[in-house]
């Protein structure tokens, strides 16, 4: 299991100093990746009288006050501070993004990290910075799926061709091309209503899943059910790979090393740890990379030089 941890976006500041040195002690000590989180815009809330995320969610509604850098452009940045580490997008909201635009970013950052990139990609669920970034909201599923086979094409041939129902390319391509050809590409996603259809797209079409759930039965359950849509689909079921997630600020500290065992043992791939919440400060977060490698034997899942794919 490759063990990353993942940059507290609203909580590191805008400090480069900072950004680098949190990057470069996660890159040193050993994590297999450091994973970003996305958001173009946030939302006014105090113009949107009880506006949340849809389906439910608990999880807080990121707005105008929540500072979040751009994980691409980030991605640039720490390609030059950083060796190792690899660079993942937990998740870019693609449907919102230009898709052509968003294969010659990602190949650039592959080029200049040196094939450290790992695509996680989703639909999204604010409404707000589709309108804002002038996409449709509604059809952002179906142009999904499209939007996948294009970047492939992109990061694999010189000169593509394409014709599809949101998409047209006539004999045009990105140069440079990616490190890796093609770039990992992982998907997140899936509430209780769509699961199923996110599972099943994730078989056909996605390197790996990014899961928010937490160990036990039901994840158990979903794994499998993943990898039989997989084997529905001609695929290797034990190819596609299962990124896990720890919250510190939900599970108590004598059961984070139980979490992380109780998840490799349902078949998760990697599993990022989160600090996100625990109100510390910029210099506390950097703390916690060395103290979280230590207190939890980290080192015994995870190896630097780890494939990031």
């Amino acid at each position: 299991m490759q063990v990353g941890i993942i940059f507290p976006q609203f909580e590191i500041g805008a400090d480069p100093a900072i950004i680098t040195e949190f990057a470069r002690r996660a890159d040193s000590v050993g994590y297999s990746h450091l994973l970003v989180y996305e958001h173009v815009l946030g939302a006014n809330i105090e113009q949107r009288p009880g506006w949340q995320r849809p389906h439910g969610d608990t999880h807080r509604a990121y707005t105008d006050k929540d500072l979040f850098h751009e994980p691409l452009v980030l991605f640039g940045f720490l390609s030059a501070v950083t060796r190792r580490i690899g660079l993942v997008t937990g998740v870019i909201v693609l449907p919102q993004r230009q898709t052509a635009l968003v294969a010659k970013q990602t190949a650039e950052v592959d080029v200049l990290s040196g094939g450290r990139l790992r695509l996680g990609v989703g639909i999204g669920w604010n409404s707000v910075e589709y309108e804002a970034l002038g996409m449709d909201f509604k059809s952002k599923a179906v142009r999904l799926e499209e939007q996948i086979a294009l970047l492939r094409a992109f990061w694999t041939q010189p000169v593509v061709d394409f014709g599809g129902k949101w998409h047209t390319v006539s004999q045009a391509g990105i140069n440079p091309l990616p490190t890796q050809r093609p770039i990992p590409l992982w998907m997140g996603g899936g509430t209780d209503t769509v699961l199923d259809v996110v599972l099943d797209r994730i078989a056909r079409l996605g390197d790996g899943w990014f899961s928010q759930m937490k160990p036990g039965d039901v994840a158990r359950d979903t794994v499998q059910r993943l990898r039989d849509y997989a084997q529905a689909a001609g695929r290797d079921p034990l190819s596609l790979g299962i990124e896990a997630r720890l919250n510190l600020r939900d599970v108590e500290r004598s059961q984070w090393r139980k979490y992380i065992d109780h998840w490799r043992e349902i078949g998760a791939t990697h599993i990022s740890i989160s600090a996100i919440g625990l109100d510390l400060s910029p210099q506390e977060h950097i703390s916690m990379v060395d103290t979280l490698w230590t207190e939890l034997s980290l080192g015994d899942y995870t190896c630097a030089g780890a494939n990031h794919g």
